[in-house]
């Protein structure tokens, strides 16, 4: 299987780049094309394979890789420049056996993250009719059938975090579970996925100042767990903007008439008008969301990017008024002064990007004002441009 998928990525990537590269050379610097482009070819010159987006060194069935195989293959959607497709395609084809076993996949880890990249294979499958996209689905699903689960039935981040629900994975797995209750018309599933959503948000809210914890901890017991409440100590900017996302995907494939939808879009209208309380004067949002100006803290490229996207999504759908778009001004512009920069080379970079952070595990992951605001920070990360590029089409519809 390995060797099967090495050869493969090998031959299938070569003929990808020679097909990409003149285009690259030809479009990079058309000034007059839609930024949303000129970014994605950006990135696209500076990761001449999708696996490398994030800074990746290996291929890999990963969250971050997927995202940004989402932005590209929307981006495909809209222009239908086959160039984009095959960005995305050449990479998952290089994962995905002809059996379904996905590249490097471990079920038995219930990694919500592996889900993720599993959104793509809808849209796949649909194009391609490849057997083995729908057989990989249903591997990812199974995952989700057989997750640990807290008390009340929310999934467990992963294994190693044992009865702890995180932000990030609401974004991981509730759309994928929309999608596949449409794919397979099994309504169950979008029960499954708003109760999820609706759990998440009861355990996770904030009632004092309208924000969203990054993670609840069941059981109280983690060393960064509130002992009565089990809520980590602080508002990590990415993570409420992947929460945010979630929000506004999971509505996509969720039926009109289901009795719950208005629960979903009451939860993004609060978060909606609270946010702004949190945009500085420049029209951006900070790592630790509530604490702009503090110490390291600082304006991170992810969580504007993600709310960007977010808000201009609901305003289109309909889901908050038309009058937010404001806020999406006003935050693109600050994302135009402070963090977006064309360089010497004619490619966009995005500044001020949080390459990582999380809860527990190994290192000083404590959830702490100071862990987050001295986390790695690096440009062109694939979790703050591919929201952008995403966002910047919304914007654009």
């Amino acid at each position: 299987m390995r060797l099967n998928i090495r050869r493969k990525t090998l031959i299938g990537n070569l003929l990808a780049c020679l097909l990409i590269i003149p285009f690259l050379h030809a479009s990079a610097q058309r000034s007059n094309s839609p930024l949303y482009e000129q970014i994605a070819l950006s990135e696209m010159k500076r990761f001449p394979e999708l696996w490398q987006l994030d800074h990746g060194k290996r291929l890999y069935f990963a969250y971050s890789q997927g995202l940004g195989a989402l932005a590209f293959y929307k981006l495909y959607e809209k222009t239908k420049n086959e160039v984009y497709f095959n960005y995305v395609e050449t990479w998952m084809d290089s994962l995905i056996g002809n059996r379904g076993e996905i590249y490097l996949y471990k079920p038995e880890d219930f990694h919500l993250d592996f889900i993720n990249p599993g959104k793509l294979l809808f849209l796949l499958y649909e194009k391609t009719k490849k057997d083995k996209y729908a057989l990989a689905i249903e591997k990812l699903m199974d995952q989700l059938r057989k997750q640990p689960r807290t008390a009340d039935g929310l999934f467990w981040h992963k294994d190693i975090y044992p009865h702890q629900v995180w932000l990030d994975g609401l974004y991981m797995a509730a759309p994928f579970l929309t999608s596949y209750a449409k794919y397979k018309n099994e309504p169950k599933y979008y029960e499954e996925a708003l109760n999820q959503i609706l759990g998440a948000a009861k355990h996770l809210y904030d009632r004092k100042t309208g924000l969203y914890y990054h993670a609840w901890d069941a059981l109280k017991v983690q060393p960064w767990a509130n002992p009565k409440t089990g809520q980590s100590p602080n508002f990590w900017g990415r993570s409420i903007g992947w929460w945010f996302m979630a929000l506004v995907d999971v509505l996509d494939d969720l039926p009109k008439d289901n009795p719950r939808r208005d629960e979903v879009r009451t939860i993004i209208d609060k978060l909606a008008t609270v946010l702004p309380k949190y945009q500085d004067n420049e029209g951006l949002f900070w790592q630790v969301l509530d604490k702009p100006n503090i110490g390291k803290n600082y304006q991170e490229a992810s969580v504007n990017s993600m709310f960007l996207y977010a808000y201009a999504k609901a305003v289109n759908k309909g889901y908050i008024e038309k009058g937010y778009r404001q806020v999406v001004d006003k935050l693109l512009a600050g994302l135009q002064k402070k963090l977006l920069v064309l360089n010497a080379d004619g490619l966009w970079d995005l500044h001020q990007c949080n390459a990582v952070a999380g809860l527990g595990g190994s290192g000083n992951r404590d959830g702490s004002f100071e862990y987050y605001v001295n986390e790695r920070i690096r440009s062109n990360d694939i979790k703050a441009t591919a929201p952008l590029i995403m966002g910047l089409m919304e914007m654009d519809k």
